[in-house]
């Protein structure tokens, strides 16, 4: 029975220290008090009454007490990551110190950490911080849009073509028709009548479709001269409340012209950004580009819906320069009024005077003065000379 005890409490000191023989000397000694209290006495251990085995379970219990208060607490972690508490001794390899008592050495399944409050802050969302748009560059179509007056669509009341003046006016008098300056200017491989008139020619490519058209002078009408901005919608965004020659010269500025296909410029219609853009999606920044550049240079002004049209078009080419307004006046000289032909009167010679009274006394004297016969009416006829009444007198 001794050896046993012995054995445990080496195994208690190699494993808990001090702390730990104590406690399992005091349990062994309870248990022994509290077998021979039972049974009256036990002999092996010399415990003759119940007396003495009650004094052994009460010295027991002391001896546990002493030893859990001597016995240091650490907090282990085991693989789980449970935190719990354990009574540990310094290692039998190493010399007891004054710290020993506070240095346990851990087993191969825990691991003996320090107890350290820490607090934890609470648990924050940070949205991600967004980029700030960078604005357009000077100078480009897209940072042009913002100085574009924005404003809802006026009604069409009113609305002809002639408001814009005479078609194809040659308002930069050089003696060629507006169409032929525009078809000089697009189509390439040319048949030329004169200085001016284009008798065919090839638009290669037409902007609108992406296609190669020839141009017939007189064939099939496959190329028209369009105006990038209606003069329809200049009518309904301001144009209604210009003068005649500030219409003129929106009609026939070269900045709002192309040669295109004519049924892509047909099925435009009085389109705006909004609602219509070109089939070749190559030529859109640049279509989008000289739309900003002609309602500037006119003040043509824009729908809402327009300009956040024309803004999607051009945030896909940033850096396309805004056109230049070119050489044309937004006034032109108008036409003059046509006038009819009045010329001078003609002088008229002055009336004959009448004839004094001629009187013959008889038809000797008539053929005596070279006027025989005398006819009704002629100066000197007397019925009393004319005897037969045919109205010639002296025959």
């Amino acid at each position: 029975m001794l050896a046993l005890l012995l054995v445990f409490a080496v195994a208690m000191a190699a494993t808990s220290g001090i702390g730990g023989v104590l406690v399992m000397l005091g349990l062994t000694a309870l248990a022994v008090g509290v077998v021979a209290s039972v049974r009256g006495r036990l002999p092996t251990l010399r415990l003759a009454s119940r007396r003495a085995g009650l004094l052994m379970a009460a010295s027991g219990l002391v001896v546990m007490a002493a030893g859990g208060a001597i016995s240091p607490t650490v907090v282990t972690t085991d693989a789980t990551g449970t935190v719990s508490d354990v009574r540990a001794a310094p290692s039998p390899a190493e010399p007891p110190s004054a710290d020993a008592a506070h240095t346990p050495t851990p087993t191969s399944s825990q691991v003996a950490v320090p107890v350290v409050p820490v607090a934890t802050a609470p648990a924050t969302t940070t949205p991600p911080t967004a980029t700030a748009a960078k604005p357009p560059a000077a100078g480009t179509a897209l940072g042009a849009i913002a100085t574009l007056t924005v404003k809802g669509r006026a009604p069409k009341t009113g609305y002809t073509r002639d408001q814009f003046g005479p078609s194809w006016y040659d308002t930069d008098h050089n003696g060629c028709d507006t169409r032929n300056d525009i078809l000089r200017r697009d189509l390439t491989s040319r048949q030329m009548k004169n200085a001016c008139k284009v008798l065919a020619g090839t638009l290669a490519p037409d902007p609108y479709t992406g296609t190669t058209i020839r141009f017939i002078y007189g064939g099939v009408s496959e190329v028209d001269i369009d105006h990038v901005v209606a003069l329809s919608d200049a009518w309904q965004k301001g144009a209604a409340s210009w003068s005649a020659g500030r219409r003129l010269a929106l009609a026939n500025d070269p900045l709002n012209l192309l040669a295109v296909d004519a049924s892509a410029n047909r099925a435009k219609g009085d389109g705006d950004a909004a609602t219509w853009l070109p089939a070749n999606k190559a030529f859109r920044c640049t279509y989008g580009a000289r739309q900003v550049a002609v309602k500037g240079k006119y003040g043509v002004w824009v729908t809402a819906a327009e300009r956040d049209a024309m803004t999607r078009v051009l945030a896909a080419c940033p850096t396309m320069p805004l056109p230049g307004p070119g050489s044309a006046s937004t006034v032109a000289v108008l036409p003059r009024a046509a006038t009819t032909y009045t010329p001078p009167p003609v002088a008229q010679p002055a009336p004959a005077p009448a004839p004094a009274s001629v009187y013959y006394a008889n038809c000797t004297a008539a053929r005596a003065a070279g006027a025989a016969p005398i006819y009704r009416g002629q100066p000197g006829y007397r019925t009393a000379l004319d005897r037969d009444g045919d109205g010639i007198a002296c025959e």
